[in-house]
This record gives structure tokens, sequence and C-alpha cells, in this order.
């Protein structure tokens, strides 16, 4: 089995402000003009984006919010669960992976403005997966609330927060 040092290396990942490693794989050369955006959107956009992300052992992806749709895709690994607090502070799991019987899914969508993050399935493993997102990603776009933030907003996930947050 390949391990993750392998694939940070052979992809040339990089470390990612969330957590885990990343690298952008496209980025549309097309871009939808600002004003043909809903009103979210700063600027233009890129048509879509795409990137390799890379989680391993006790790191995670912190929760973050971005303005578009993410569709996340596995590739190698061990399973992750993907946790999403939606902006009525509804949370739900995604299990991204190959076993269908286990409930795990290849593919799978995080709508915008939810709040999300994941951690792998086993902490001695690795998950390589990747990130599509339409309209393309923007860090202007990116949001990363505090702890005490998300705790203040959404008491009732304190556990799940306290898991997911620097």
């Amino acid at each position: 089995m390949t391990k993750a040092q392998d694939w940070i290396e052979g992809l040339q990942l990089q470390p990612h402000p969330e957590g885990g490693y990343f690298r952008e794989t496209y980025r549309s050369p097309e871009t939808i003009a600002r004003q043909h955006l809903p009103p979210r959107f700063s600027g233009d956009r890129a048509f879509a984006t795409a990137i390799y992300f890379l989680l391993q052992g006790d790191d995670f992806s912190a929760l973050h919010r971005i303005k578009q749709d993410e569709i996340w895709h596995f590739y190698e690994g061990c399973s992750l669960t993907i946790r999403v607090i939606d902006p009525g502070g509804d949370l739900s799991s995604i299990r991204l992976g190959r076993d269908a019987r286990a409930r795990e899914v290849p593919q799978a969508v995080v709508r915008a403005g939810c709040l999300f993050g994941a951690r792998v399935n086993d902490p001695r493993s690795y998950a390589l997966v990747g990130c599509t997102v339409a309209p393309g990603f923007d860090f202007a776009d990116f949001e990363m609330p505090t702890r005490q933030t998300l705790v203040t907003l959404y008491p009732q996930h304190k556990a799940i927060i306290e898991q997911l947050t620097r």
C-alpha cells in the first residue's frame, strides 16, 4: 500500500490552511463575470476548479464554509467522515469511501454555505480525495470561523466543533 508521504511527495501536495495537504489540479481558463453570479460573490470566478486533498492520521479538515457547492471524490486509503452543519444548524455526516455495505459513498456533495470538516476513519491511515468546486474556488469565498464563534452559534454541536477546530 502506498503511504501518505508517497502521495504527498509524488503529487507535490502542500499544507492546506484548514489542515491536510492539497494541490490545485485544474482551474478553468474561462470565467463567469461577477454580474452573472449570485450576489454572494465579490468578483469573477472560473467555471470550475479541482484539487487533490489528503488527510492522514489524527489531522483533520477544520470546519469551514465556502460560497459554492463542493463535490468530494474518493481515490485511495481509508474512508473519511465529513461532518456538515447546514445553515439551519442541522448536523449530518457523509462517509466517503469504497464500501457501500458500510454506507460509504465514492462521491458526495457539500452544499454552498454549509460548514464542513473531515477526519479519516482510521487514525493509522490516510485518505486521498479530490474536491471539485463550481463556480471555481477563490480564497475570497473561504471562511473558517473560530471554535468560540461556532460553539456560540451551535452549542448543541459542541463536541463535534471541538473535534474539528484548532
